[in-house]
């Protein structure tokens, strides 16, 4: 089994050829293709690449499925003893990737 993990937005992602992952916004319109560079570790069965902390040359490549808004998380902020909430929503730009090639 071959699978990669990848940097993007801050955060890793274990990715195999065929997965579907939903990533902070890539800025991509949808059908467009998109190459992830930061490649930081690729299995291929018993052979590993190791990067520190990139492996050089190497490539993974998604096709972008969709743009959407994630659901709202709501941020709320309580001090007890003087009476003060603060209430806030966000809902954060994201974007699913469908995994084509290692």
């Amino acid at each position: 089994m071959k699978f990669a993990v990848i940097e993007t937005g801050g955060k890793q992602y274990k990715v195999a050829v065929g997965d579907k992952i939903d990533i902070e916004k890539l800025g991509s319109e949808n059908g467009s293709s998109v190459v992830f560079d930061k490649v930081l570790l690729i299995v291929d069965g018993e052979d590993i690449s190791l990067g520190a902390p990139y492996i050089k040359d190497a490539k993974v490549t998604g096709k972008v499925l969709e743009n959407y808004r994630d659901k709202k998380k709501i941020v709320f902020k309580y001090h007890s003893k003087v009476r003060r909430r603060k209430k806030k929503g966000h809902r954060q730009e994201m974007t699913e990737v469908e995994i084509v090639k290692i």
